[in-house]
């Protein structure tokens, strides 16, 4: 199979070695000035339109369209089942199309979606704008993924990754910002949380066209790069041992991921991750204010969550790629803060208000954290599954378990348990658990699928060098990561 920048790499022998590495460090710094800000802003604007609907709660939406009891969290859900429904499909068409232009398309359909949620008059009418905005939502993160992957080595994408999922963090403290000071906007036109649709709708709508404009389907299409930079950015990356990017779908290649023991392991964390965000990003105004604090003062309360993603989550992402196979190892571990502040909301009374909303940086704020391991999951994915149409598939079915799991997670809080949720609890409390046991068991398992490669290597008596430029070849002939006899995991 022919990948679509195969040609740039066959490039490289025109050039010095000594001279490729010295502009290395040039084109790195250009992609960390041009695609970066771009990916970070798209995934703020983008979180911000899930983030809506919970700041949207803590005013008059509820009563307005009559979303009382479990038909809030039904609208909750419903964008995971739009999500769930476009997943794999989404992943297939990233893998067809030009993905800068059909995630730039889809930015601006859903920012449309997000306007209209303005005239939505009762629960039916969120119901529909809700699942299609999910559906068109679907896109956004593996598309990211997918152009991380084109543009950065296995080692430098740890950090890039968790840096922009850290914007989910910086769109929490906006968002809280945002729905405070639309609370205080008197309007006899729209209420408070149809100004919030409204803004974030069309603040998503600008971005689109500057999306489009800017964002490169590939590295040959960087019209920021040089052709010489060009084909360092595709040497750069070919040591990933995946190529840039093939089109054609390989139905052998998707069964080989559904039968993958580590795709496996991946979906199962998704699965958790699902559940904890669907259920702190729709019922975190909802928690606060049955802790005693008025609506306003609910989207307010949540700013330090955002801080706490913001700053935590980049660190995760340092110790993975400065320490070696260590990356099952840190989301294992960065599982065990909101592990300890989800036993705090348990046990604390609400006679201790304060400390239930994040006293000594635990319980509700700690909860927020949940997108370390997310993030952290999708690097795995992107470093240890080769093959496009293996890795399209790997990445829909993790999507497509990640939004069960937010449709769980969004209707484990039953209305009638308010405003403890002890269900809810119980539920995120094994999830965090669960996540920590399978990212120990996926590491021992892509370890010892190393050694088991490493051996057969050996038995062949092929050199470093031979291996890894045989590796390199293989990704550029789109083989998967099993077939590959010379890829190796990253732990």
């Amino acid at each position: 199979m022919r990948d679509i920048d195969a040609d740039l790499y066959l490039e490289v022998g025109q050039y010095d070695l000594e001279e490729l590495e010295r502009e290395r460090v040039v084109v790195l710094k250009k992609l960390d000035w041009i695609i970066m800000p771009i990916i970070c802003f798209t995934y703020m604007i983008q979180f911000l339109d899930k983030l809506s609907l919970n700041y949207a709660s803590a005013y008059t939406l509820i009563p307005d369209l009559g979303l009382q009891g479990q038909r809030y969290s039904w609208v909750a859900a419903i964008f995971n089942f739009g999500y769930l429904f476009w997943a794999l499909p989404a992943n297939y068409l990233i893998q067809r199309l030009p993905v800068a232009k059909y995630t730039g398309t889809m930015i601006l359909i859903w920012s449309v979606l997000l306007c209209c949620h303005v005239a939505a008059k009762d629960y039916t009418g969120m119901l529909v704008l809700r699942f299609l905005l999910g559906m068109f939502e679907a896109s956004i993160s593996p598309a990211i993924m997918t152009i991380v992957s084109m543009f950065y080595t296995r080692s430098e994408q740890p950090l890039r990754m968790c840096i922009f999922l850290a914007f989910n963090g910086m769109a929490t403290m906006v968002g809280a910002l945002l729905g405070y000071g639309l609370g205080h906007a008197g309007s006899s036109a729209l209420r408070s949380w149809q100004l919030i649709f409204l803004t974030i709708g069309l603040l998503n709508f600008v971005w689109g066209w500057v999306f489009l404009f800017v964002m490169p389907d590939s590295p040959s299409t960087a019209r920021f790069l040089t052709h010489k930079q060009k084909v360092i950015a595709v040497h750069r990356i070919a040591e990933n041992m995946i190529g840039v990017k093939t089109k054609q779908f390989q139905p052998k290649q998707a069964l080989e991921a559904a039968l993958d023991i580590k795709v496996h392991c991946a979906v199962m964390i998704g699965l958790g991750c699902g559940v904890i965000n669907g259920g702190v990003s729709n019922f975190a105004s909802a928690l606060i204010r049955g802790y005693g604090f008025s609506g306003i003062y609910a989207t307010l309360l949540q700013l330090p969550t955002g801080a706490f993603e913001f700053f935590l989550v980049p660190l995760c992402g340092l110790v993975a790629s400065y320490f070696k196979d260590v990356r099952c190892a840190v989301l294992a571990v960065i599982c065990l803060p909101p592990l300890g502040g989800l036993l705090g909301i348990r046990l604390t009374d609400l006679d201790h208000r304060w400390t239930l909303v994040g006293k000594y940086f635990r319980c509700t704020w700690l909860q927020y954290l949940v997108g370390a391991p997310v993030i952290l999951c999708w690097n795995l994915l992107t470093s240890n599954i080769a093959g496009h149409t293996k890795r399209s598939t790997a990445n829909g079915l993790w999507f497509v378990f990640y939004a069960a799991g937010n449709i769980a997670g969004a209707n484990i809080f039953f209305a009638r348990e308010s405003p403890r949720y002890y269900s809810a609890l119980a539920g995120l409390i094994a999830c965090y658990a669960g996540i920590i046991v399978i990212a120990i068991f996926m590491r021992q398992y892509m370890w010892w699928e190393n050694r088991s490669k490493d051996r057969k290597i050996r038995t062949a008596a092929r050199t470093d060098d031979a291996v890894d430029e045989q590796a390199i070849l293989e990704g550029f002939q789109d083989v998967t990561d099993k077939k590959n006899l010379h890829f190796r995991y990253c732990l």
